[in-house]
């Protein structure tokens, strides 16, 4: 891939990245608003944003015309780690340091954002191609 070609595909990561940000955090915020523990509630974010990051990140960012079945395993392996950083980052922010819960959430997806994009580009949507 060119350099323009990798600095598009780091544009486009962004701009779908922070849209499942966005629908992360608002999922979130819906769930502990009618009273669901935090914990449950940044479980449901994550799978409906990770559901949404995947179809996104396969269909504009990285493009990939390999198999869902081939790359969905991985994909969701890579980002269980990331909801593991994501709860573990939560529980030390709000239980430990007594931070906002929302503020904990920003806070922690901007590091699992940083994680996620390593996990696609190096390991789940390299079809070798790469330069």
């Amino acid at each position: 891939m060119n350099k323009h070609g990798v600095k598009k595909e780091a544009l486009l990561y962004l701009i779908f990245g922070g849209l499942t940000t966005v629908l992360n955090i608002i999922t979130y915020y819906l769930f502990v608003s009618v009273g669901v523990d935090y914990k449950i509630a940044t479980t449901v974010a994550w799978f409906v944003s990770v559901l949404f990051a995947f179809f996104t990140n396969k269909s504009y960012v990285f493009k990939s015309s390999r198999s869902i079945y081939r790359e969905i395993g991985p994909f969701f392996g890579a980002r269980i780690l990331s909801y593991l950083m994501d709860l573990g980052m939560m529980v030390l922010l709000i239980d430990v340091a007594q931070q906002d819960d929302m503020l904990a959430k920003i806070v922690t997806n901007v590091l699992v954002v940083v994680f996620n994009y390593v996990a696609s580009k190096m390991v789940i949507f390299n079809d070798g191609h790469q330069s």
